[in-house]
């Protein structure tokens, strides 16, 4: 039995979350869920949290269809959930961590900046191995398929076993009942959005995000995603570019 971390970006009442839980713990897996008390998307890999004298609020809750499984909502992101987690916060530490499912995709090289992706980075780097999910439900979806990033999730655990403590990719689904296969896909340059000023004057600033005007690169998670496959990618917590210096 895999004792695996069920965490997100999107909050404990995100229903990602949820459908991921309980489809890890149907397949016989030792689950634990940790996730933030509040919503937070693009925390990439941040160790902040709300602290009351040093201390971090750690809430016990109970989520529909996962009676019995430990539940807490953690006033900090998901970064640091990752990292607490690791150091015995709850329990034994988790061998496999699985961080969504994020209501939106995480693709491209943008996925530096996404608290789901973050997660999946922190729990690989402490000695996990880590799948961040992610399910594509563009702008104004009319229904969402959650089971379909789950289910993808919880059948490429086995695959994240065979591979060397510290392995982690992220998962992308489209948001339909049934997807193409699962294809491993490069990044693409950047993303499907963008992150742009909308408002600026003294005192404040407005983001909006906007979609890309580029077709995506062929081959890569944003292109193949768009064409109905699920797609993964390996990352690295760490990577070391060489610099070329020399003396």
């Amino acid at each position: 039995m895999t004792r695996v971390l069920i965490t997100n970006d999107d909050g404990i009442h995100a229903p990602g979350l949820s459908v991921l839980a309980r489809a890890a713990a149907a397949a016989g897996h030792d689950v634990f869920v940790a996730a933030p008390a509040q919503q937070s998307s693009g925390s990439s890999a941040s160790i902040m949290a709300e602290e009351d004298d040093g201390r971090i609020a750690i809430e016990r809750r109970e989520l529909d269809g996962l009676e019995g499984v430990a539940t807490y909502a953690v006033h900090g992101g998901p970064g640091l959930i990752a990292l607490i987690a690791a150091r015995g916060a709850f329990g034994d530490p988790a061998e496999v961590v699985l961080s969504g499912v994020n209501h939106g995709a995480n693709v491209g090289r943008a996925i530096l900046h996404s608290g789901t992706v973050g997660a999946a980075l922190t729990g690989g780097l402490h000695g996990a191995r880590a799948l961040a999910v992610s399910l594509d439900v563009g702008i104004h979806p009319e229904e969402y398929h959650w089971s379909t990033a789950a289910e993808a999730a919880v059948g490429f655990v086995p695959e994240l076993l065979a591979r060397p403590r510290g392995t982690v990719a992220n998962l992308n689904a489209p948001n339909s009942r049934e997807a193409r296969g699962l294809v491993e896909a490069h990044l693409a340059p950047f993303g499907i959005v963008q992150t742009t000023l909308s408002e600026s004057d003294e005192h404040h600033i407005r983001l909006a995000v906007e979609d890309l005007p580029n077709t995506p690169e062929p081959g890569s998670d944003a292109a193949l995603l768009a064409e109905g496959w699920i797609t993964v990618t390996g990352i690295e917590p760490v990577t070391r570019v060489p610099l070329g210096l020399e003396g």
